[in-house]
């Protein structure tokens, strides 16, 4: 190991770890994505740099010294979100269990703390490495001092050294970044600089005259009156800026080598990783720390398992089988287990284990020895994931138990419902290391308890008042799920070639123009490029700069539509590139060469509200409303034998429900009364008649009915109206001000959710909250909103369960040939036959407008077309 010592700027990289990945939760309702950000950075340098010492760096507070010199500095700096900050404390129990030091001091940032600990390690003979992605850093660069910076988000990252540097900064000493920093400013940290000097200037000026001091001791060597005068007039601000950017390097931090070794302590982490459901952490860290993890589990294993409790198993075939079947037939209940491979609709069984009494068989082949077993309405058949005994094309019948739906039920904030995770559900010890099993021992192992792990989940669920909604609603939903897979909806292949071909078309059509318009070739898929041109070349206004460079993003080009008929070129190539390669290219991959349909995956047991989801790919995204979506919608027609293709969609359903939830009189009186509820809303949040509202108005009522249900923040809502977060909150308390029932409805909800620590659905579905009891603000706050919005989304998730089953039963017993196709969200999409609409359309209003008894309607809209795009 090299005499190598990592410091980490671990603010910085938190911070990008943070908008680098979507928010993730663990069951608990903690925000965990900067953790696992973070964590898939260090792994990555511990892999590849091998550190002997290692440190993190922290900002404790945004007072430090420099606020003390100049007030605005990191003023205009939005508030650290809350989801962000509840996970600052998380992080530094993650490089506590991992035995990393981490550091934070009063008064100072975290760039003292590293340039303080690269100085005295350097002078020790350390060989330096700072990671960060402030560019700040770069003036610490010394012979055994580099800095690797971050970029695109937190994996792309590039050392600079001294060479390194000079090549970047017109030949210029690392130092001379604060000379350069004094003389343009920093826009993301507050300094102001000399108003109208960029970098290439003060590149130019330091060049010349060497640093800030000759500078500006001989401002008459500088060339052009207008440069002179700012220079003279803003001696005293490029002097302060120059303070500001300096990295000061004498903090009070010892570097005693010893306090900055690794030290994993393996039992916190594990800890620490199961806590926060970090699965894919843990096992990062088990590959680094391989050789503590191994000692630490042999030791586990001598102690907890024995090889002697691994169940006994025969292989099964037509010579031996009947043995089994008879007892099956004794018993009236038997396990059943399967290892499938493929994809729909091309499953194929790899394994099947049975289970009666303590007798246990596997089938490698001949699975049809066993269908009369399946068939019999007589036994009792435990299995898990039921919709995978579908697909395989088994004919199951009688009463099945499936422990994946249940297992869900009673828990749905797991990640995953592996067979370890359900005996962690039902209380059933493990007895082995069991991913040291071969295949066979495996489904040998997971069967033995099967049919204790139903009874005690058929007891919980019962106990818990779930059981209806485990018969009556999850169970009969997977076998109709399973038919919607496999059947799969038709996409027209050629039209769908046809479109990528003209789109390939346009956008070479488009960066003709573009290069046109910006007089030379250029990387327009590149930020730093299109940045390049429009704003150093066309001089047109940055609106907005970050520390990689000027923003190019959609909404600072939107604002600038107007400014260079460039613009609305570049906006168009993005949504043309957007469409082609989000959908086009991927939708083509996944045509079935077979059926010349798409068969998506529906997933019952992923979200905790109820809802499905859609994967593989996933048709529940595609935009609804905007142009780019219906193009994509256009592709999806009825298949050979069918004439249309039916949409009916809920009407405003979780409004509805929270309507009749909150029984807030404003929104029971403009849904009885039929009145577009958003207008409603702001007539009555902005104390205007409803004939006065504004489109803006509407739009911004929409949006906070909208995010009241999905339990939205005054970050959020601010984020998506382009508003501050301060007059967001003040539209939200507006809101539910005036909206009382509403409010009242959210306080009792939340009241219970204390109380009981979880929170039901109109039909009884459950989403547990620990986190409601947290002494963290955050959390316990996350908790609330999660507590407000999961019985108005889950309700609706209930109904559409519901209805859908109804539907598709309905539609059968008629003996029509239409059938459902796809679910997302509130919206069903069938393929029809014309001398069928009228009938089919018929089924759904009374399936779907009678599910559930509301002190508002249920309504549905029903239209068709040729296509998705005509029927929505």
């Amino acid at each position: 190991m090299e005499r190598r010592f990592i410091i980490i700027d671990g603010s910085s990289l938190m911070y990008r770890a943070f908008f680098a990945l979507p928010l993730l939760t663990s069951s608990e309702g903690i925000y965990t994505n900067a953790i696992m950000g973070f964590s898939n950075m260090l792994g990555k340098i511990l892999t590849d740099y091998k550190p002997e010492l290692i440190a993190v760096a922290f900002d404790k507070s945004r007072k430090t010294f420099r606020t003390d010199m100049y007030e605005a500095y990191k003023g205009q700096r939005a508030k650290t979100p809350d989801e962000l900050k509840s996970q600052i404390p998380l992080l530094q129990e993650f490089l506590a269990a991992l035995g990393i030091a981490f550091i934070e001091k009063d008064n100072y940032e975290a760039d003292d703390i590293i340039g303080t600990l690269a100085k005295k390690s350097a002078s020790e003979g350390y060989e330096v490495l700072i990671v960060t992605g402030d560019k700040d850093a770069l003036q610490l660069i010394e012979p055994q001092v580099k800095v690797m910076l971050t970029r695109r988000g937190i994996m792309d990252m590039q050392i600079f050294d001294e060479e390194a540097f000079k090549e970047k900064y017109a030949g210029l000493e690392p130092k001379k970044l604060i000379d350069i920093k004094a003389l343009m400013g920093d826009s993301s940290d507050n300094i102001p600089g000399v108003p109208g000097i960029g970098e290439k200037t003060a590149l130019k000026l330091l060049t010349q005259l060497g640093d800030l001091e000759n500078l500006l001791d001989n401002i008459d060597e500088v060339s052009g009156k207008k440069l002179k005068e700012k220079l003279e007039e803003n001696k005293d601000l490029a002097r302060l800026s120059y303070k500001l950017a300096t990295i000061f390097c004498d903090v009070d931090v010892n570097f005693v080598p010893d306090e900055y070794k690794i030290a994993p302590d393996i039992l916190k982490l594990q800890a620490f990783c199961d806590k926060y459901e970090l699965k894919t952490v843990l096992n990062r860290m088990k590959k680094i720390f391989a050789d503590e993890f191994k000692s630490d589990s042999e030791e586990e294993l001598t102690l907890d398992f024995s090889a002697n409790e691994m169940p006994q198993y025969q292989i099964l075939n037509i010579d031996n089988i009947d043995e089994f079947k008879n007892d099956i037939k004794v018993q009236g209940k038997c396990s059943i287990l399967m290892q499938t491979e493929g994809k729909v609709p091309d499953v194929n069984i790899k394994l099947m284990a049975i289970c009666v009494s303590d007798k246990i068989g596997i089938l490698k082949d001949d699975f049809a020895l066993v269908n009369d077993i399946l068939a019999d309405e007589n036994i009792i058949k435990n299995v898990y994931d039921v919709k995978s005994f579908y697909h395989a094309g088994l004919n199951l019948a009688g009463k099945i138990n499936d422990v994946l739906l249940m297992a869900y039920l009673l828990e749905p904030a797991k990640r995953s419902y592996e067979m370890n995770v359900i005996r962690q559900i039902a209380e059933v010890e493990e007895t082995t290391d069991y991913e040291q099993l071969k295949d066979e021992e495996k489904i040998a192992y997971d069967i033995q308890h099967l049919d204790e792990i139903c009874k005690t989940l058929q007891e919980k669920l019962k106990d818990m008042q779930m059981d209806k909604l485990y018969q009556d609603i999850e169970f009969p939903l997977a076998k109709m799920l399973s038919d919607m897979e496999m059947v799969g909806i038709y996409i027209n292949e050629a039209k769908l070639d046809e479109m990528n071909a003209q789109m390939n078309s346009e956008l070479n059509l488009l960066e003709q123009d573009i290069y046109g318009l910006a007089g030379e070739m250029f990387n327009i898929n590149s930020p730093k490029q299109l940045g390049e041109i429009l704003f150093v070349k066309l001089g047109l206004p940055a609106l907005k700069k970050t520390k990689t460079g000027y923003s190019t993003n959609a909404e600072v080009l939107e604002n600038l539509i107007y400014a260079h008929p460039i613009i609305s070129k570049i906006l168009d190539y993005r949504l043309l590139n957007k469409l082609k390669t989000t959908y086009l290219d991927g939708l083509k991959a996944l045509i079935n060469p077979t059926t010349k349909r798409i068969h998506t995956t529906f997933n019952q047991t992923v979200t905790e509200t109820g809802r499905l989801s859609s994967s593989e790919p996933n048709l529940q995204n595609i935009p609804v409303r905007t142009a780019e979506g219906k193009k994509i919608r256009s592709l999806f027609e009825p298949g050979e034998g069918y004439d249309q293709i039916l949409s009916a969609d809920y009407s405003q359903i979780e409004l509805r429900i929270m309507a009749h939830m909150s029984e807030d009189k404003h929104f029971l009186e403009a849904f009885r009364n039929n009145q577009d509820i958003h207008q409603a809303t702001a007539a009555q949040v902005f104390n205007v008649p409803i004939d006065e509202v504004t489109p803006q108005m509407r739009s911004r009522a929409k949006a906070v009915n909208f995010g009241i249900i999905y339990g939205i923040s005054p970050f959020g809502l601010a984020k998506n109206l382009h508003i501050s977060p301060k007059e967001a909150g003040e539209y939200i308390d507006n809101y539910l001000r005036e909206c009382s029932g509403v409010k009242q409805f959210m306080e009792k909800i939340v009241q219970q959710a204390h109380e009981k620590g979880y929170v039901t659905t109109l039909f009884g579905r459950r989403r547990y909250l620990p986190a409601i009891k947290s002494r963290n603000f955050t959390q316990r706050s996350l908790a609330e909103r999660m507590a407000m919005n999961t019985p108005i989304q889950g309700t609706a998730a209930d109904i559409i369960k519901i209805a859908m089953n109804r539907a598709s039963d309905a539609i059968k017993k008629a003996g029509l040939k239409s059938r459902i196709l796809l679910q997302v969200h509130d919206e069903l999409v069938l393929e029809v036959v014309d001398k069928e609409i009228e009938q089919v359309s018929e089924i759904l209003r009374e399936a779907m407008q009678n599910t559930a008894k509301l002190k508002v309607p249920l309504t549905i809209d029903i239209n068709y077309g040729k296509n998705w795009a005509e029927a929505k």
